[in-house]
């Protein structure tokens, strides 16, 4: 659900975001429009209007590497808004698709992260598969699927996340990241197009066009079980699977939230021997396994 002058929408947008002062340009009080006007935004990046016009309405699809520094500059894009302008200008060729299988080599490694919650996530921000910890966590979620849906379709959320405005613009920031490094991928499009019919909230911070990579950040849950939990969260690429990341909170030692990661280990311990005691047995099919690829 994308313009197709994806590279005007985004201009359009960010010259909205800068202020004239920021610049070092007047401000007379008189615009009608927020932020820089087209023409100042062609004098600061050393170009003439009609030609800067031209680049926002579509009428110009080949601006070259020079002008697309020169505007990235002017409207003080940081690093991976710079990167986002540079794929919308110059789009490249043979993009690899996101990846949406998890390796068993990638989820035995999970798994295996037993004192902590970790999961992976793909380019839309489906979860892919989860360890018990991360389920244990994420479990008053009436759907563990998309970090997405659930921070903007799921009541839960505005009391899991102790700060539901930071979480909501951090989320959409970085799937914006994700949906330049996979452009027309179908499945970020179904979910830009659900939520932003869906969620008012998640159309207003879309249109705003900001670019955040998640890479890492300090996180604050308030779980129904264990309280407050204060984690660090690290996001590892997942190098040999495009788009797929590996998430991994972890605590400080010693602290409050560390104890309440303990807790919420036992807890999903016990969750899960519950489960398995209760799953029948099924005859000459070998000895049950649960699937962790698979998010609840």
């Amino acid at each position: 659900m994308e313009s197709e002058n994806g590279l005007g929408a985004y201009l359009r947008a960010r010259r909205a975001a800068v202020a004239p002062a920021d610049v070092g340009l007047p401000d007379d009080g008189v615009r009608r429009v927020p932020g820089l006007r087209r023409d100042e935004v062609a004098l600061l990046a050393g170009m003439s209007t009609d030609y800067y016009i031209r680049l926002e309405q579509g009428r110009e699809r080949h601006p070259s590497e020079q002008v697309l520094r020169a505007i990235a500059g002017t409207l003080r894009l940081d690093d991976a808004a710079a990167a986002h302008l540079f794929r919308l200008g110059r789009p490249a060729f043979g993009t690899a698709a996101a990846a949406t299988a998890v390796a068993p080599e990638l989820l035995r490694l999970m798994e295996g992260m037993r004192e902590v919650p970790a999961f992976v996530v793909g380019a839309a921000q489906d979860v892919l598969a989860a360890n018990a910890m991360a389920r244990g966590l994420y479990g008053g979620f009436a759907r563990y699927d998309n970090l997405l849906r659930m921070i903007f379709l799921d009541p839960f959320a505005r009391d899991f996340y102790a700060d539901w405005d930071r979480a909501a613009r951090i989320a959409v920031g970085n799937l914006r990241a994700s949906s330049s490094q996979f452009p027309q991928d179908e499945r970020i499009e179904r979910v830009v197009g659900e939520l932003s019919v869906r969620s008012p909230a998640f159309a207003g911070l879309w249109a705003r066009y900001e670019v955040r990579p998640r890479t890492r950040e300090d996180k604050h849950f308030r779980h129904p079980q264990v309280g407050e939990i204060c984690v660090h969260f690290e996001a590892l690429a997942v190098t040999s699977a495009p788009g797929q990341h590996l998430s991994v909170y972890s605590a400080e030692p010693g602290s409050a939230s560390a104890d309440a990661l303990v807790l919420l280990g036992r807890l999903s311990e016990q969750e899960a021997a519950l489960a398995d005691r209760s799953t029948p047995a099924r005859p000459n099919s070998g000895p049950a396994h649960s699937d962790p690829g698979r998010p609840r």
